[in-house]
């Protein structure tokens, strides 16, 4: 299980010039850096997700959105589709004592700890209130979502059985795997599975 004190992204320096509240889209360059072209949420690259114009700046904490300086901190890539899922959700301090909240994956690890791949239908399912309010909200489980994980899924597996060493192999094979790797590597990212015990809940 992954460590929780080691979060999933690390942030580089951020914007040398202040975000402010009409601005704070300027930022992009440094998130695209810091996530690696990749959503927030649902790890989903750019190049799967429709390119640089599916991609939009979030705001972690939707409140924060009407300060006149804009924290980077609080400033995530994200899908259209994740984004617009989200929207302006944020827990209650009722759902926030019930340990209901957004997971940051810039201070914790978020896959691997919250939230697991179940291998058989590649839904996400979780292991925490956190990890059941964070997919739900940021809609993870939808079906364009599923099915890239089954596909990742599948090319891991082919990738895996291929032979690593071939007698003389065919260029044609060699350009044809690393096509394939090439595909794999803008995927979304492993998720590992749910360790041996009961997930708190599912979709």
């Amino acid at each position: 299980m992954s460590n929780s004190s080691v979060p999933r992204v690390k942030r580089d320096k951020p914007p040398a010039s202040k975000l402010k509240r009409h601005t704070y889209r300027k930022a992009l360059p440094e998130l695209r850096r810091d996530f690696e072209d990749r959503c927030a949420y649902s790890m989903q690259h750019l190049q799967r997700a429709g390119g640089l114009k599916a991609m939009e700046v979030d705001h972690l904490d939707p409140r924060k959105k009407s300060n006149y300086l804009q924290s980077y901190e609080n400033l995530f890539l994200a899908t259209r589709h994740c984004n617009g899922a989200k929207s302006d959700d944020w827990p209650t301090p009722a759902q926030q004592r019930k340990g209901l909240r957004f997971l940051n994956c810039c201070k914790e690890q978020d896959y691997g700890l919250h939230l697991f791949e179940d291998p058989n239908t590649h839904e996400i399912i979780w292991s925490s209130p956190a990890g059941g309010y964070h997919t739900i909200h940021c809609d993870l489980n939808a079906p364009h979502l599923v099915e890239e994980r089954r596909q990742r899924s599948e090319l891991r597996k082919l990738l895996d059985a291929t032979p690593i060493e071939v007698v003389r192999p065919e260029p044609q094979l060699l350009a044809c795997i690393e096509q394939l790797r090439s595909q794999l590597s803008y995927m979304i990212s492993d998720i590992p599975p749910l360790p041996p015990r009961s997930a708190s809940g599912s979709t």
